[in-house]
């Protein structure tokens, strides 16, 4: 299928799918013509690629450790170099302190819609001059 159509099953953009095959993280074979030619397979790679951008990773880091994220059973026998292990490690706790700082958030307005809830009389403000 062609890119537009691609973008629109995948929920993203051609212009993101063109990001993608240029910073290497899908391979897309061409069309005679020279046009993208994608194939359904690749759906679930690039909503892979989608929820790790998501979470902040790095496309450096994306591109190496795709081929480990798959569903096969064998993927956890891949070992990741040294260098990649630490950037994993380091990244790891990054997404902790994040989660730490969103759970945080998400009690304190927790906190307040339940006080707000429980007032009788709504908040009124003055009015601005």
């Amino acid at each position: 299928m062609q890119i537009g159509e691609f973008a629109r099953l995948t929920e993203t953009t051609p212009r993101l799918l063109r990001y993608y095959e240029e910073q290497g993280l899908i391979i897309v074979q061409r069309d005679h013509n020279g046009y993208r030619s994608y194939e359904e397979s690749q759906r679930t790679k690039v909503q892979k690629i989608r929820c790790l951008l998501g979470a902040g990773m790095p496309t450096r880091m994306i591109q190496t450790i795709l081929p480990c994220v798959g569903d096969a059973a064998d993927v956890y026998d891949v070992s990741p170099g040294p260098e990649l292990r630490e950037d994993l490690i380091a990244y790891r706790d990054r997404l902790d302190i994040t989660l730490a700082r969103l759970n945080s958030s998400r009690d304190a307005i927790n906190d307040y819609l339940i006080r707000v809830k429980n007032l009788s009389p709504p908040v009124s403000f003055p009015p601005l001059d």
